[in-house]
């Protein structure tokens, strides 16, 4: 097994830019786990460091669909225990450019997706808005 740095706790930050994504594949976790993801295969306990906001059951389930849709490879080792590492495939890692092109797409319009996120249009729910201007840096993650 390669040695990789882990993943930070804050890889993504409090404020989810995810609801101004334009394009959106997967559930509401893919783009974050592909992202953990794009520097090596890793183990279900390494993704949870910096996705701790999600819950075992809906990454487990976000696993499983990306595995069933084909962007991650879910891998069993027999070492001296079980060791399951999940990875990008081809296509996953093909999907990391365009990705990478939406984050600085919202990244150069993140005061205008907040003004309308703010502009007093509820969400169909009819909740009002989640994101609030509470960003403490200026890359969405």
């Amino acid at each position: 097994m390669t040695q990789r740095p882990p993943l930070p706790p804050d890889l993504f930050d409090e404020l989810c830019p995810s609801p101004l994504l334009p394009f959106r594949f997967g559930d509401k976790w893919a783009a974050m786990i592909l992202r953990c993801l794009e520097d090596g295969p890793r183990r279900y306990s390494e993704l949870r460091v910096p996705l701790s906001r999600v819950t075992p059951k809906v990454l487990t389930q976000s696993l499983r669909g990306l595995e069933r849709n084909g962007f991650v490879s879910r891998t069993e080792h027999a070492d001296p225990k079980l060791r399951v590492e999940y990875a990008l495939t081809p296509l996953g890692r093909s999907v990391l450019e365009p990705l990478a092109a939406e984050c600085r797409w919202v990244t150069e319009h993140w005061d205008e997706l907040l003004d309308a996120s703010e502009g007093g249009t509820p969400s169909i729910d009819g909740r009002e808005p989640a994101l609030t201007r509470t960003r403490t840096d200026s890359t969405p993650h």
